[in-house]
């Protein structure tokens, strides 16, 4: 078998590894926790980072009036029924050894990643801009609108007197490294035929 269809079938295979590691992580560091808390995001749900953290998370935010961390969201239904066909499709489409369909497998992968990574960006967004009105606390800018407390989608950011970490955890690594093989692989196809 050509190396460029046993990259495929290895790259593709490799989004099965999301259905075990954390996708992205995200961390708030404040005095008040000499141990940072977070919480990862898979494919499928969210976990505290440590024992708890969620729910502090939770209890910190109500004071602000932010909605809690949702323990399901529609998402967690659709994202593992869309990795496991791509899985499948890039597993095909490395059987059948035609290079052609590697790129429209990387393509459409790619595209399915920007449209994931803006729904997060959405949910993050609405997260952290529609609090509610009648929080306990509320805390305003210099024009005296609300203060928005949306955690960054990758990097650091400060909110009030938290420092809101966001980067990606192991499973985004394995996704990114099968990717880029498949995308090798396509290139090996071309250059073999």
């Amino acid at each position: 078998m050509k190396l460029s269809r046993i990259l495929m079938i290895i790259g593709s295979a490799s989004l099965i590894s999301l259905f075990f590691l954390p996708l992205w992580s995200i961390t708030l560091g404040a005095p008040q926790y000499p141990e940072p808390i977070g919480m990862h995001v898979w494919i499928n749900k969210i976990t505290d980072k440590n024992p708890n953290d969620i729910q502090n998370i939770n209890l910190m935010n109500h004071y602000v009036g932010m909605k809690q961390i949702p323990e399901h969201m529609p998402e967690f239904d659709i994202f593992p029924i869309v990795i496991g066909f791509m899985a499948l499709l890039g597993i095909a489409f490395g059987a059948l050894g035609n290079y052609k369909f590697y790129l429209v497998w990387f393509v459409l992968m790619s595209l399915l990643g920007i449209a994931g990574m803006y729904d997060f960006y959405l949910w993050e967004y609405d997260y952290g801009h529609s609090l509610d009105p009648k929080a306990a606390i509320k805390f305003v800018d210099e024009f005296g609108k609300p203060l928005a407390y949306t955690p960054p989608m990758l990097g650091t950011k400060v909110i009030l007197n938290f420092t809101a970490t966001a980067l990606p955890l192991a499973g985004a690594y394995v996704m990114f490294a099968g990717m880029f093989a498949t995308l090798y692989a396509f290139f090996l196809g071309k250059k073999d035929r």
